[in-house]
């Protein structure tokens, strides 16, 4: 069964490589033809690639709590709920501080969901020199978390969310461009001569993606195409519906079986972000930047009940 995990996870990682080469190719033809400050295909490719990753995060509860009581059960998605509601209003109402340390806990999670996945394939397929653990997490976190918001066409999206966001990183906007960028570029070299080729790629894709993309595209490409599918590939090793279609040999039913009971999660989210952008007075490119502030508060809660999954794939 084991044979048959490596191959899930390795079509998952041809797909997430393959959908960030095919949006930085689209990013640059419809660019060249509708302008670079064309609006409206970036928000409709954003908010596609924002659905596909949703659903990963809603099946938290039959990781950390299976098989629970209905009342542990209840108790838990309310705290969950409470949670996430706090990170929103952290977002849309409190200084830049609670928008940073969101950020923060985005890249940290991102970074360590990253390494764990490869860490998953390694114990499945042919032995490789050690990952530099620490060096990997930081720059697969802080890429595509940080260079799209320093991108000086993300000042107009971020006035959308909340016009205090503008200058969130107080200046020093061009100093964490060239410093994340920098440190990638070293991560990826370094991945490279230690014979770790793929994740050096994979860094690289991400770079690029964030360099090239428009900031609304790269990180909602990167969240639903890269780090959501991989994330619910570990779900797979996880959930008893996955491990019973591992059994029978059928991985569309594997990855499958991880996805739709977290379905009800995406309309959820949207139906939240419709209501904030009509509170808003506004309900166009305002319903994606809400649909985004939910995703960015809804890290907070997935990122603290994943840390058992997360320990469990590096240790």
């Amino acid at each position: 069964m084991r044979d048959l995990e490596y191959r899930l996870f390795s079509q998952v990682r041809s797909f997430s490589s393959t959908a960030v080469i095919s949006t930085i190719v689209l990013s640059l033809t419809l660019s060249q033809f509708l302008g670079e400050n064309s609006i409206h295909w970036q928000v409709v490719v954003a908010v596609i690639a924002l659905a596909v990753g949703i659903p990963h995060g809603a099946l938290d509860h039959l990781v950390t709590l299976p098989k629970s009581k209905p009342t542990v059960m209840a108790l838990f998605i309310t705290l969950y709920v409470l949670v996430a509601v706090v990170a929103v209003i952290a977002i849309l109402e409190f200084n830049v501080f609670g928008f940073i340390f969101v950020l923060l806990m985005s890249a940290t999670h991102f970074g360590i969901g990253d390494a764990a996945f490869i860490n998953e394939m390694d114990r499945r397929g042919v032995r490789k020199a050690k990952l530099p653990r620490v060096m990997y997490v930081v720059a697969a976190g802080s890429i595509p978390v940080l260079i799209p918001l320093v991108n000086s066409a993300s000042t107009d999206a971020l006035a959308q969310v909340n016009p205090a966001l503008i200058n969130w990183h107080q200046g020093f906007d061009q100093e964490i461009l060239g410093g994340v960028s920098g440190f990638g570029v070293v991560a990826i070299v370094t991945l490279f001569f230690l014979r770790r080729k793929r994740e050096s790629l994979d860094l690289a894709l991400l770079l690029a993606l964030a360099l090239i993309a428009p900031p609304l595209i790269a990180f909602a490409v990167y969240f639903g195409c890269w780090h959501a599918m991989r994330h619910t590939a570990r779900l797979t090793l996880s959930l008893e519906s996955s491990q019973r279609a591992y059994k029978e040999g059928n991985l569309r039913k594997v990855f499958f079986s991880a996805v739709l009971p977290g379905t009800p999660a995406l309309v959820g989210t949207f139906v939240i972000a419709g209501v904030l952008a009509v509170l808003g007075n506004e309900f166009n490119d305002d319903f994606f930047w809400m649909a985004l502030v939910v995703v960015w508060a809804l890290t907070v809660p997935h990122m603290a009940v994943t840390a058992k999954l997360d320990r469990s794939a590096l240790t």
